[in-house]
């Protein structure tokens, strides 16, 4: 009996004792949680910081300000803009649609305004709402090309090559797909560094060939028809909005048989 008892008081003291971990050890503290308000700020620093890298270099939202680019781009479509193929050392080829800054007094005041609201300014800020002061134009000759206006068919000739622009450009009752100056005129050789843009709306785009300069006008100055590419934003990519509309572009293969510009005296 006096053996039982023995044993029984050692299990039983067996299960009441603590195991030598948390004997040593005790209890893991408690760790104290961030407030929710600090949590919220943290989430939002990342994003504005993510979106403004995101801005910076790989993709920004903007709006088409004019009928110029129709009937592919309507006005107020929502459009977004890669950077990275210009960033890594690309350039703006023949038939990209571009984005770029106004190169100067090409748009009116009420199409160079950006959005007027404090949160649309402040989204347009970190590229999550379109901006304003920008032009959308299609690029139609790069360095050293040469543009004649128009053959016998009213097609814009690059390098001598006539361009079939049924696809995408609206001559919109004119006779050429270069109407303005009487669908008379040439440009280039374009300089280098730059590139010479043409709305889709032939009809209706104050472009490079607008900007040309008439022989009898002494306001005009030489060179302001052209863009530098270092205006050029980035390339269009998507139309994203509205839904319906919703298209990814693509440079047209009309440009695939124009040949490099004539080298000089060549």
């Amino acid at each position: 009996m006096t053996y039982a008892r023995r044993v029984t008081s050692e299990r039983s003291g067996a299960r009441g004792r603590r195991p030598p971990d948390e004997e040593a050890t005790g209890p893991a503290p408690r760790v104290a949680r961030r407030p929710l308000w600090q949590e919220a700020l943290v989430v939002a620093v990342v994003a504005v910081g993510a979106a403004l890298l995101v801005k910076s270099l790989l993709l920004q939202a903007f709006y088409i300000p004019s009928e110029s680019m129709e009937p592919g781009l309507v006005r107020n479509d929502r459009i977004l803009v890669q950077k990275i193929s210009y960033e890594l050392g690309g350039s703006p080829q023949r038939g990209d649609v571009v984005v770029f800054e106004d190169p100067g007094d090409w748009l009116p005041p009420d199409e160079a305004a950006g959005p007027t609201g404090t949160v649309a300014k402040a989204m347009e800020k970190v590229g999550l709402y379109p901006s304003g002061g920008h032009l959308v134009k299609r690029v139609i000759g790069i360095a050293g090309d040469s543009i004649h206006c128009c053959d016998p068919q009213g097609r814009i000739m690059v390098n001598r090559v006539a361009l079939d622009e049924q696809g995408y450009a609206r001559e919109d009752g004119a006779t050429c797909y270069g109407p303005m100056h009487d669908c008379t005129w040439d440009a280039g050789p374009v300089p280098e560094g730059s590139i010479f843009v043409m709305g889709d709306n032939r009809s209706h785009s104050a472009d490079s060939s607008y900007h040309l300069c008439e022989p009898a006008d002494p306001h005009c100055t030489p060179g302001d028809e052209y863009v530098r590419v270092d205006q050029v934003v980035g390339k269009v990519f998507v139309l994203m909005w509205p839904w319906q509309h919703f298209t990814w572009l693509h440079r047209p293969d009309s440009f695939a048989g124009v040949p490099p510009p004539a080298r000089p005296g060549g």
